[in-house]
């Protein structure tokens, strides 16, 4: 499946300018040796409303761009590949194979560009032709199909195929949790599916996380939990799309790696502090997204997400200059006991999942002791205040709170070596501890 002559020679690049409803090609991915490179179309050069795709990477000339750095191929490119999920499903629809079997197969990313959905991520999207667009995935499912999935199959009515895949078919391709996208009039959603395989309820547990997210002050989605075909489901508002008067305008987005000039391979050096630099030198409202991005660890700190990995992390993208997206993916992880790292580093070497992690990096978000420690203690106070009515809310089980409860929310480890006034958040989160416990 990987051999050079059943890799597609080139992609043409799609993207919907800022404003706009409809995409205009923007230029063609090419091959060279083993790298995919870019070159802008004249027609797009010439349009008076182009912008660049993303600088400094993709700036906009007639010139072919090579990927920086030695990356494969460019990382604002990149960012709209299908994800894990995504990856399985066409795999799965190549080679028919399943399960651990998908695990040894590859495709070339121009292959996986061009196989996945048209509602991808962000503003762009990839066609085989120049001049002719044609979105891939067809309708999506609505709210309504997603909650009366259970009685649609009972009836024998068809699903739609992504909702089907997702929904029935999860588990045996398996390897990633089952995602689809939901029309529901004017909004859409990301659905992410539990999974037969989990042992505790992965899905009610991003939903408190999101919830606590949002009472702590921190900007992010709107969430629902529904339940269909006897699965839990969260539903996470898009905001790279805008609805204006029954129209949907597609906002331009790049991850943190893409901002931080990393690929994969090289993700463990993704670091707070250097996406700080950039939040100081090419973002807007500065000082209040320092403030947002130093939240948003101490908050993953203390309910135990620890997958904060640099594509879990994005901006929007304007032509010149970035705005931090909601947060998204807030997660917390399984441990087994309780020493834990950060995925991505906050400051220097340091990724320990630790509140003094975040007090000694507060600096790089120009913000003093006393600052930080009060944005702290007020996620503290949050968490302990909203956990239980959150857990009725989401109607999770006792065995499941006992395991989320002290383990990834508030565990102790996050609050070990606190000194002087910081060492009241350990007395407050042991109060919180035994008062929810």
């Amino acid at each position: 499946m990987t051999s050079r002559e059943n890799q597609p020679p080139e992609a043409y690049v799609w993207t919907w300018l800022p404003n706009a409803t409809l995409p205009v090609v923007a230029g063609r991915l090419v091959r060279v040796e083993e790298e995919i490179c870019f070159i802008y179309g004249r027609s797009y050069r010439e349009n008076p409303e182009a912008i660049a795709l993303y600088l400094p990477e993709l700036p906009l000339g007639s010139d072919l761009i090579r990927p920086m750095h030695g990356l494969a191929m460019p990382s604002a490119i990149r960012d709209a590949s299908p994800d894990a999920w995504g990856r399985r499903v066409i795999l799965n629809r190549a080679s028919g194979h399943k399960g651990d079997a998908l695990d040894e197969l590859e495709l070339d990313e121009l292959t996986f560009l061009l196989e996945s959905g048209s509602d991808r991520v962000g503003a762009l999207d990839f066609q085989t032709s120049a001049t002719h667009y044609r979105a891939r995935g067809g309708a999506h499912a609505s709210l309504g199909e997603l909650l009366a999935s259970a009685e649609r199959v009972e009836r024998n009515l068809p699903l739609s195929v992504e909702l089907d895949q997702a929904l029935h078919h999860g588990s045996s391709i398996g390897g990633a949790r089952p995602k689809a996208l939901i029309d529901d009039g004017p909004r859409k959603y990301i659905a992410k599916f539990s999974s037969s395989g989990d042992i505790y309820s992965v899905v009610k547990g991003e939903y408190i996380a999101m919830r606590l997210a949002d009472l702590a002050g921190l900007n992010v989605p709107s969430v629902r939990l529904v339940q269909a075909s006897g699965k839990d489901v969260l539903l996470v508002e898009r905001f790279d799309r805008v609805n204006v008067a029954g129209t949907w305008r597609r906002r331009a987005m790049v991850s943190a790696l893409t901002m931080l000039e990393l690929d994969e391979m090289q993700a463990r050096y993704a670091s707070y502090q250097d996406l700080a630099e950039i939040v100081r030198i090419r973002f807007t409202r500065v000082a209040e997204t320092l403030r947002e991005l130093f939240a948003r660890i101490s908050f993953n700190i203390l309910v135990g997400n620890l997958d904060d990995h640099a594509r879990n992390h994005a901006a929007f993208w304007d032509g010149s200059s970035l705005s931090l997206t909601p947060a998204y993916d807030v997660c917390p992880q399984p441990r087994s006991g309780q020493e834990a790292s950060q995925a991505m580093l906050i400051s220097d070497q340091n990724r320990a999942s630790q509140i003094t992690s975040c007090i000694d990096a507060a600096p790089h978000f120009h913000l003093d002791r006393n600052q930080a420690i009060g944005i702290i203690t007020a996620q503290v106070r949050t968490i302990g205040a909203n956990w239980r009515a959150l857990c009725a809310e989401a109607a999770l089980g006792e065995v499941d709170r006992a395991l989320f409860w002290g383990r990834q929310f508030l565990n102790p480890y996050a609050f070990y070596g606190l000194e002087g006034a910081a060492s009241a958040l350990s007395d407050l989160a042991t109060i919180y501890r035994a008062e929810n416990g």
